[in-house]
C-alpha cells in the first residue's frame, strides 16, 4: 500500500468514527428537550476524536495550544449561539444561521489577532460567556413540536462533521496550533442542529436548544482549560481523559441547577 493511499484511508476511518459519535449526540439533542438537547450538543464529540488524532501526528505542546485555541474559542460560540436564538424567533434559517455565522467568524478573526495567554483567554470567557449567559435567558424555554425526521438528516450530519475533521487533520501542519484549536471547536453541532430543527420545529424550539447550550460551553470551556493544563504533564489519553471528566461533571452540574 503506497503512503498516500494509507493516509487517505486513515483520513476516512477518522471521518467516519467522529461522524458516528456526532450523529448520536444529535439525536440526543432532539428528542431531549431544550435543556438537556442544549447541554449534550456542546459536549466534546467533535474536538474529542479530532485531539486524539491531531496527537499521531503533533507533540502534546501543539495539543496543548491548539486547547488553548479551542477555549479562546468558546466566547464566540456562546455570541453565535445567542445571536442565532434571538434572529430564529422572527427570521428563516437562512437569515438567522448566516448572520450568526458572520458574527461569529468576524469576532474570531479579530480576537485570533491577538497572542492569548491562559489568564487572558479565561477573563475573556468570564465575561463573554457570563453576559451570553444573561442575555440568552429568555429564550430558553419554547415547547416542543413532534418531529418528523426526513430522510437526509443523517447524511448532512454525518457530512457536516466529515468535512470538519478532514479539515482539522489536513490544515492542521499548516495553520498553526492556535487555529487548529479554533478549527476543531467549530460549531458543527449548533450549526447542524440550526439547519435541521428551524424547519420542521420551528424558530423558538430551534432557538431554546441553542440558548441552553450557552449552559452547556461553561462545561466545553472547562474541557478546553483543562486539556490545556494537563496534556504536556499526563499525556494525551490521560490529559483528554481528565478534561472530559471535567466537562461532564459541569453539564451534570448544569442540569441539577437549570433543571
Amino acid at each position: 500500500m503506497s503512503a498516500e493511499l494509507a493516509y487517505s484511508l486513515s483520513i476516512a476511518v477518522k471521518m467516519a468514527v467522529t461522524a458516528l459519535f456526532f450523529v448520536g449526540a444529535t439525536i440526543t439533542a432532539e428528542r431531549a428537550g431544550p435543556l438537556v438537547g442544549g447541554l449534550v450538543s456542546v459536549l466534546p464529540v467533535t474536538s474529542g476524536p479530532a485531539y486524539v488524532f491531531l496527537a499521531i501526528d503533533h507533540d502534546l505542546a501543539f495539543i496543548s495550544q491548539a486547547a488553548l485555541g479551542g477555549l479562546v474559542c468558546t466566547a464566540p460560540i456562546c455570541v453565535f449561539a445567542v445571536v442565532y436564538a434571538a434572529l430564529a424567533q422572527r427570521h428563516r434559517v437562512a437569515t438567522s444561521v448566516g448572520i450568526a455565522f458572520a458574527i461569529w467568524f468576524a469576532i474570531a478573526a479579530v480576537l485570533f489577532r491577538y497572542n492569548w495567554t491562559t489568564g487572558g483567554a479565561i477573563v475573556l470567557n468570564i465575561v463573554v460567556v457570563g453576559a451570553c449567559l444573561l442575555i440568552g435567558r429568555r429564550y430558553q424555554l419554547a415547547e416542543r413540536p413532534v418531529v418528523v425526521r426526513r430522510w437526509y438528516d443523517v447524511p448532512l450530519r454525518a457530512g457536516l462533521v466529515a468535512i470538519l475533521i478532514a479539515a482539522v487533520i489536513t490544515l492542521s501542519s499548516h495553520v498553526g496550533p492556535m487555529l487548529t484549536g479554533v478549527i476543531a471547536a467549530f460549531p458543527i453541532v449548533l450549526f447542524s442542529l440550526m439547519l435541521i430543527l428551524q424547519p420542521r420545529m420551528g424558530g423558538r424550539a430551534a432557538a431554546a436548544v441553542l440558548a441552553n447550550s450557552v449552559i452547556g460551553m461553561v462545561g466545553f470551556g472547562l474541557f478546553c482549560l483543562t486539556l490545556h493544563l494537563s496534556v504536556e504533564s499526563l499525556g494525551i489519553a490521560a490529559g483528554l481523559c481528565l478534561a472530559i471528566a471535567v466537562n461532564g461533571a459541569a453539564s451534570g452540574v448544569s442540569w441539577l441547577v437549570h433543571s
